[in-house]
């Protein structure tokens, strides 16, 4: 969740780092800080608790001496509230050491007794402050901050991202990682550190990946990788996709405004270069044929939105490739000891692709044997290097802390992946050609969504701003759309939003229906679902008559729930499995609208991060 910069070149540090840490606010905090090495030698360092501002207006007051090297943080409390002392960075070595960290160190209260019999004196509550104080004692044996990082980091356990630097060499900044997202950015007589590749792409896109259980040193003209006993290591190179432009509102009035608007090209984006022919084939999974044709089951896990994604990637890919497919949120799979093995394919889904719970669940695959394949937007994430195959969804970067573009490509992929499985496996219907066509007008009708529903659906949000609850309905691919509506209302405005199949609704759910209760249904097409369509009318005549005000979201020309409306949404014509991607978009701009309606951040929302690193 931190975000987390360093620095090393002919510029002043200090705007280096607030530039890079304003650019991974995304990943939620509650204070932060900078510490320089200034031209003498000397650290100087500076923390606040609360937003970057704060920190920004303290070295307005009072800045710090200018220098070239550098490391900034924000903190997400873990270990200790959000305050100034426990902000990041921390010092040590009579305050001639800086230590900055992401992630928990979990035997972090032995080491503290160990250091305090020792006569050390703590002054926060956090476990970096012990790590600060541990690499201190190294450095002060030793006198190469290297040589004391590797001792350190291999007496803790638990997740993290450390990075240090000592007054007496100035020019270094050292880095390690474990289980917790690092990468490094490459310029000219310059090197960068980040918690991901916003933190430095203002000022180059070329990068390196940090393997698990490595260290990095980086000086301006150079950069030095080994694993944690030294050895040396080969980083993995990429080339950043997007600019820093990408990361910027560039006039909208959010990150999620602008993200929602820039679905129909995230989804293109995801599209692109894996049709064939009239055929889906998925470069990235190029050799991977004799896999797909021996396993006989796909477990895909996720969290959050993205297990949402993966509901609907199920009946894609049993659909299209006929092999039996579970969903398992990431947070439960690895602890249940489920029977997987050698014929299972796990296919893991993250934005971010450093989300915690699912990289231990990818972990827990590989450790029994199973193949496995990510489905990712980030370059250079651990996700995709712990996996054996990644299908990245080129959504470009997403700031905003809830999710729409990334869903939207989320889902793409999932069904690119299972028309790919199906052609290999022999197991696509006649419509086949039918489907990679229909995949390749979704842009166009997300794009329609956007232009020919948006004002309508804002201002049903306006007149629904005092609304206490909300329920969503849905059966088929509608049931994961409905709990992702659900979702996208609880995360930034608040409200109590619930989303059910809409099949469950007398087995319970019905008891919430009072007067006036606000559902949406996810009406599924009569020209493809006809059966389904009906049963989704009966709910919607269920729910009426017991006085709940309904707004439906149906396709064009669907007659038949006029009758039962209060509202209608209409989205384009489209099959059963793409039908989601269209049904969504109006979900995400109406809990929008609502959260804006009340005055909400809807970028930044209470107690949530874009990243969430820790289990």
């Amino acid at each position: 969740m931190c975000g987390i910069v360093g620095y090393v070149g002919p510029r002043p540090s200090q705007d280096i780092l607030l530039a890079g840490l304003a650019r991974l606010e995304y990943r939620g905090y509650d204070s932060a800080g900078v510490a320089v090495i200034d031209e003498s030698g000397s650290l100087g360092m500076r923390k606040k608790a609360g937003k970057l501002a704060v920190l920004r207006d303290s070295l307005a007051d009072a800045a710090l001496p200018d220098g070239t090297t550098g490391i900034g943080h924000t903190r997400w409390a873990t270990h200790g509230g959000p305050t100034d002392v426990n902000a990041h960075p921390h010092l040590a070595d009579d305050d001639k050491l800086a230590v900055i960290h992401n992630g928990i160190i979990e035997n972090f209260a032995a080491l503290r007794d160990e250091l305090t019999a020792e006569g050390v004196t703590f002054l926060s509550e956090t476990d970096t402050e012990v790590a600060a104080a541990l690499l201190g004692r190294e450095y002060r044996a030793s006198g190469d901050l290297q040589q004391a990082f590797r001792a350190v980091v291999n007496r803790l356990e638990g997740a993290f991202t450390l990075l240090a630097m000592h007054e007496s060499q100035p020019g270094l900044v050292v880095g390690a990682r474990r289980n917790s997202p690092l990468v490094i950015g490459l310029g000219e007589g310059e090197n960068f550190l980040g918690s991901d590749v916003a933190a430095f792409v203002e000022y180059t896109r070329n990068a390196l990946a940090i393997g698990q259980d490595q260290i990095v040193a980086i000086t301006p003209a150079e950069v030095t990788v080994t694993d944690f006993e030294g050895n040396p290591v080969e980083a993995q190179p990429f080339e950043v996709s997007w600019d820093a432009a990408a990361a910027e509102k560039g006039g909208w009035p959010s990150f999620m405004a602008k993200e929602v608007a820039e679905q129909p090209e995230a989804v293109a984006n995801t599209i692109r270069g894996r049709i064939h022919e009239g055929q889906v084939v998925i470069p990235e999974l190029d050799g991977l044929d004799e896999l797909f044709v021996g396993i006989n089951r796909v477990i895909i896990t996720a969290c959050g939105t993205a297990s949402y994604a993966a509901l609907v990637g199920k009946y894609a890919i049993e659909q299209w490739a006929r092999v039996a497919t579970d969903v398992e949120l990431a947070h439960e799979f690895r602890y249940r000891d489920p029977v997987i093995g050698d014929d299972t394919l796990v296919v893991s889904i993250s934005q971010s692709g450093e989300t915690m719970d699912t990289l231990m669940a990818v972990k827990y695959a590989r450790e029994r044997g199973a193949r496995t394949l990510s489905i990712c937007n980030t370059q250079g994430a651990t996700i995709p290097r712990e996996s054996d195959a990644v299908v990245y969804t080129h959504a470009g970067p997403e700031v905003a802390v809830a999710s729409t573009k990334a869903f939207s490509a989320q889902i793409t992929a999932l069904l690119l992946l299972g028309l790919h499985m199906g052609r290999v496996r022999g197991t696509l219907a006649s419509d086949a050609l039918d489907a990679a066509a229909e995949l390749q007008a979704l842009p166009e009708k997300v794009a329609h969504v956007l232009a020919e529903e948006k004002d309508h659906v804002e201002q049903l949000a306006g007149w629904m701003a005092d609304t206490r609850s909300v329920l969503f309905l849905g059966r088929h691919v509608g049931y994961p759309i409905a709990l992702e509506g659900a979702l996208k209302l609880k995360e930034i405005s608040y409200i109590h939003a619930e989303g059910f199949a809409a099949g469950e609704l007398k087995h319970g759910p019905i008891a919430l229906i009072e007067p006036g209760q606000p559902v949406f249904v996810l009406v599924p097409s009569p020209r493809h679902s006809a059966l389904i369509h009906s049963k989704v009318v009966s709910n919607i005549q269920e729910i009426r008559a017991r006085g709940a005000r309904v707004i439906v979201v149906a396709e064009e020309g669907d007659a038949a729930v006029l009758p039962y409306a209060d509202e209608v949404i209409r989205i384009p014509l489209a099959s059963p499995l793409f039908e989601p991607i269209l049904a969504v978009v109006p979900l995400q701009i109406f809990a929008m609208a609502l959260a804006t309606a009340k005055g909400l951040d809807v970028d930044q929302p209470r107690n949530l991060a874009k990243s969430v690193t820790v289990e």
